[in-house]
């Protein structure tokens, strides 16, 4: 009840902005999980073109993420929203309607510029428009997009049983709504662009060395962040020997979203330096690692028809479920607060900018992360050194809480005042 009191508290626009949050999710992952299993099952892809197709999407997105920053910037965040919204409806129904590789690589690229545009401008908007309660609105925005990324897939779930056409053309029917929604309903805000050329704020954006330093020392939480969808359903798999335990990661992790995170930023906020709460984040993200690491290896044999009671498979999951809940308490402290400090770095002006970069360097940084994560899986397993992959998390986690900490003792780490939180 408090959540939805402090969520009417805010205005239309950003209202609107939550519930897209929750509508880009929910298209997202209901398609995007399915499509590798599509493309060579369905469509009799070669892992090879598979691979080709997800990561031409994949780069499309991340590499074009400082343009879709500087034209919201340039043009209005509201109408490169629109534009993005748009070209990802166009891209998930060639998704649905094309079976030869031409058409999907076309899909792959334009579904990716489309999130490279909304991404950063939605942020941007949201940024703007929230003044001094941005954390809470980014928190709000990390609990509609949660929500969404359960709901995607056990939506996409259901759909497969149609076939994954009408997958696909439900997910581009949603992205099609949030267009007409955004055109109708989000305010126009002026723009205010910069003197500069566009390469030119590129360039100060790059040579702000204090925001590059920090970008970098964030490497580690979208590494681990991503492992909600790598390491730690594999974990629960191999725990349990069921494929359905997976499930149980996103169902703890929302439920304890929608609980807690809006109570975890509103306390904060004003006890300390937003720097020190994101190296509180970031340590607690890297210790959920432990629990699964000490109890890896121990897993429970056997299949769901002929394995063994329930008893022993949720007594295994425990450790994996203890992990889960850490890694999203984690992402609830530092999250809001990341997401509030990256404007502050730079000019009003150029905002989307610099979500566009930062998000560039996290791109990467998740990419390169997750192979080091998947060659630990790989390592652990034909070694029988199951921790491994868990202890690479935990350093990743040591690395950046450091690194946070050292920026903030540095003092290179915006300030501001912190607001009063809003009664309710």
């Amino acid at each position: 009840m408090k959540t939805w009191r402090e969520i009417r508290a805010f205005p239309l626009a950003i209202r609107l902005l939550l519930v897209n949050q929750l509508g880009v999710n929910i298209g997202f992952y209901l398609l995007i999980p399915y499509l590798a299993l599509h493309l060579s099952d369905d469509l009799g892809m070669s892992a090879a073109l598979v691979g080709i197709v997800l990561g031409v999407r994949n780069l499309s997105q991340q590499g074009l993420f400082l343009i879709g920053g500087s034209a919201a910037d340039r043009l209005g965040a509201r109408g490169v929203i629109i534009a993005g919204c748009a070209l990802r409806t166009v891209g998930f129904g060639l998704f649905a309607l094309g079976d030869g590789l031409p058409v999907l690589l076309a899909a792959s690229v334009i579904s990716g510029l489309a999130g490279a545009l909304f991404n950063p401008a939605v942020r941007a908007y949201l940024a703007r428009e929230a003044g001094e309660r941005k954390a809470e609105a980014f928190a709000l925005f990390g609990v509609f997009a949660t929500t969404g990324a359960l709901i995607g897939p056990l939506l996409g779930s259901a759909l497969l049983l149609v076939d994954f056409r009408t997958s696909a053309l439900t997910a581009a029917g949603i992205f099609a709504l949030l267009t007409l929604a955004q055109a109708l309903v989000l305010p126009a805000r002026p723009a205010t662009p910069s003197t500069n050329s566009v390469l030119g704020d590129w360039r100060e954006a790059v040579r702000n060395r204090a925001f590059l330093a920090f970008s970098l020392a964030m490497v580690g939480m979208f590494t681990m962040e991503n492992q909600l969808y790598l390491l730690l359903p594999a974990g629960a798999r191999d725990a349990t020997g069921w494929d359905g335990a997976a499930g149980a990661v996103f169902l703890v992790g929302t439920l304890a979203n929608l609980w807690l995170q809006l109570r975890i930023t509103r306390t904060l906020k004003t006890r300390g330096a937003r720097g020190r709460w994101i190296g509180a984040g970031l340590l607690l993200m890297g210790l959920a690692f432990v629990p699964p690491m000490l109890a890896a290896g121990g897993g429970v044999a056997g299949g769901a028809a002929d394995g063994p009671g329930a008893a022993p498979r949720v007594l295994a999951l425990l450790p994996v479920l203890a992990g889960a809940l850490l890694l999203y308490v984690g992402i609830m402290v530092a999250g809001p607060f990341v997401m509030e400090l990256i404007p502050d770095f730079g000019r009003p002006e150029l905002t989307g900018t610099y979500f566009g970069l930062f998000y560039v360097v996290s791109g990467v940084a998740a990419a390169l992360g997750n192979t080091l994560v998947g060659w630990a899986m790989d390592t652990g397993e034909s070694a029988a050194a199951h921790w491994l992959p868990w202890a690479c998390c935990l350093f990743f986690g040591l690395v950046s809480a450091a690194g946070i900490g050292g920026l903030h003792r540095l003092r290179a780490l915006p300030t501001g005042t912190a607001a009063v939180p809003a009664t309710v």
